[in-house]
């Protein structure tokens, strides 16, 4: 049986002769593409982390207001969101309780409606040391909740 040779062109006889071996080829390609990889797994994980605290922010906004529906009168209802933080923000996700500042009242716009801010100081998020030249969203966490009391 007549087996082939890998022909090298006359023009690199020499230089090609060298290059026939690609044992490393593999590890090449890797050191090339492994930092790049490497950067995108972490932004993804920054990322993540961040929406899964803005996340969380906005469910204990949604969640505060549907807890105050049941006050008689704007400070019935504020005490009542700031006991339901007290007692709930620690059970969500990346969510540090001490760092939460709430604003709950009447709606200026509509008598029937409550209005929760949130608003969360994200600084001491893991993410602003993961990666601290990759675009990050602002240090702060700003969501808002709004529900309509009785009526229609």
């Amino acid at each position: 049986m007549h087996r082939h040779k890998r022909r090298i062109p006359r023009f690199f006889p020499k230089i090609l002769s060298k290059w026939k071996d690609d044992k490393g080829a593999s590890a090449i390609e890797f050191a090339m593409l492994a930092p790049l990889f490497i950067l995108l797994i972490l932004g993804m994980v920054a990322y993540g982390i961040y929406f899964g605290a803005s996340h969380s922010i906005q469910q204990l906004a949604a969640d505060a207001a549907r807890t105050a529906i049941s006050g008689l009168d704007a400070a019935e209802r504020k005490q009542l969101v700031d006991k339901f933080l007290a007692a709930n923000a620690a059970g969500y996700a990346f969510v540090d309780a001490t760092k939460l500042k709430v604003e709950a009242n009447d709606s200026s716009a509509d008598p029937n409606q409550f209005e929760v801010s949130v608003l969360y100081d994200a600084r001491n998020l893991p993410i602003w040391n993961l990666l601290p030249d990759l675009p990050m969203p602002g240090r702060t966490i700003a969501r808002h909740s709004t529900i309509r009391m009785g009526g229609i």
